[in-house]
């Protein structure tokens, strides 16, 4: 048996102040600090033996994190790199709305039909994302595997594993430093737990978009 640990990266100033991030390597903020601290902590109880990082600074910090108590080296993935968003990349969420209006209520309407300008579809991500996601367990074989990326990337992995497919991108919420959790045995996978924030809990954090 594997589980999968889907973890979101911690905060930093532009998901904060909902600017699409992409391939910007904006490192994390304190917030995001403290949260990856906390992550750390949260799973240092349990056995890992895998962490996969994206080669963002934001994931990979907050993949030291999570393999500081265990002793672990952190793995860089450069298919866990987050959405490229193109001409959208580093420009505010308003902006972009008023920008790319009809483009943008598509991206909300049906994100799965969307490239944006320069850059990615959620179909690119997927394509990228599932065979190293399904060979890394493949090559597991038993234990406990953590991958580090972003929103969207995570966005992705889970309504495909779950078999949902890229329509129902707006139907997941996953927050900084969220955990998702998967279990694969006996021919099957299962949703265990989803966008678990429980460790951050004493942070006492104001609540973000889904951004």
């Amino acid at each position: 048996m594997v589980e999968i640990l889907l973890v979101r990266h911690g905060e930093t100033d532009l998901n904060a102040g909902e600017i699409f991030r992409g391939r910007v390597d904006v490192d994390l903020n304190q917030e995001g600090m403290k949260q990856a601290e906390l992550l750390g902590d949260y799973l240092g109880r349990e056995k890992i033996d895998l962490v996969y990082s994206s080669p963002l600074k934001r994931a990979v910090k907050t993949a030291e994190a999570v393999t500081r108590p265990h002793n672990l080296e952190v793995n860089v993935a450069e298919s866990l790199i987050d959405f490229d968003y193109g001409e959208w990349q580093g420009i505010p969420l308003r902006e972009v709305g008023e920008k790319y209006g009809e483009l943008y209520r598509d991206w909300l309407d049906t994100p799965e039909q969307v490239r944006v300008p320069g850059g990615e579809s959620l179909e690119d991500v997927r394509s990228r994302t599932m065979p190293f996601l399904e060979d890394a367990v493949m090559r597991l074989d038993e234990g406990k595997i953590v991958f580090v990326s972003h929103r969207v990337v995570h966005k992705v992995l889970i309504c495909n594993l779950l078999g949902l497919g890229n329509a129902h991108f707006w139907n997941v919420r996953l927050d900084t430093c969220g955990i998702t959790r998967f279990i694969c045995g006996e021919g099957r996978l299962v949703l265990a737990g989803h966008n678990d924030i429980s460790h951050l809990k004493s942070l006492n954090s104001r609540n973000l978009n889904d951004f």
